[in-house]
């Protein structure tokens, strides 16, 4: 889910594939051309479809493991891979109220800045909020999938060592050995900094949303995200 800490989550995910003997992917990237199918610095595939899927096989079946990340909903190609462990996923997720806020503030201030970028389209509430509906959709695609490892954002904000040594026992990765405790502690969400690189956090609140949204909008948000805060677990 895009603004649900992703960024984070795929440099722990890459970082330790690297540890234990993985490929850096955006040296895969480079070697095998790749840079039209995994794009920006954290390899981004974008739709999961089968001729982006075939591309990014190809190196692996050469015998390189590395990690890409996207934003898109399963396709059956991916469902087909992941069943055949071929492909593993991990899924992140986080209160789309946040979410919402959290594009909508990052977009305004690339604008202010002079620098675009995929947020920087939603300029009103109701924009922000079917772009995030879009992505609960996907998520809930996503929660449906057998194999893929789970993950709530905000439980990996507080109770990191327990979701990171999840995240590790699923890829599978040694969480003993040196390397991968050296991931661990990169990572940590209580060292991130304003612009650190790697953690990509912008405010990282959970429930932001209940000061920045008026009463009336966040009666709407209740009802827009009614049926999947509920099924996530998340209070209305």
């Amino acid at each position: 889910m895009p603004r649900a800490g992703s960024g984070w989550y795929y440099n722990i995910t890459h970082d330790l594939v690297v540890a234990a003997g993985g490929r850096d992917a955006r040296q895969v990237r480079q070697r095998y051309h790749l840079q039209g199918i995994l794009t920006e610095v954290n390899c981004n595939i974008g739709a999961l479809t089968p001729r982006r899927l075939l591309a990014v096989l190809l190196p692996s079946l050469l015998g390189n493991t590395f990690v890409i990340k996207a934003h898109a909903a399963p396709t059956p190609l991916a469902q087909a891979l992941i069943r055949r462990r071929m492909l593993r996923a991990a899924y992140i997720y986080r209160d789309p109220r946040d979410a919402m806020l959290s594009a909508w503030d990052n977009g305004r201030k690339a604008l202010e800045r002079g620098r675009p970028n995929a947020f920087s389209h939603l300029t009103g509430f109701e924009q922000a909020l079917e772009f995030m509906l879009t992505y609960t959709q996907i998520s809930q695609a996503w929660m449906q999938v057998p194999q893929v490892l789970h993950t709530r954002y905000e439980t990996l904000k507080d109770d990191y060592d327990s979701e990171a040594l999840r995240l590790a026992d699923f890829l599978p990765v040694d969480a003993s050995r040196p390397e991968a405790q050296a991931v661990f502690d990169r990572y940590r969400p209580e060292k991130a900094r304003p612009g650190q690189a790697g953690i990509h956090f912008n405010k990282g609140q959970s429930g932001r949303y209940r000061q920045r949204f008026t009463p009336e909008q966040q009666e709407t948000l209740a009802r827009s995200f009614g049926p999947y805060l509920e099924q996530m677990g998340y209070p209305i």
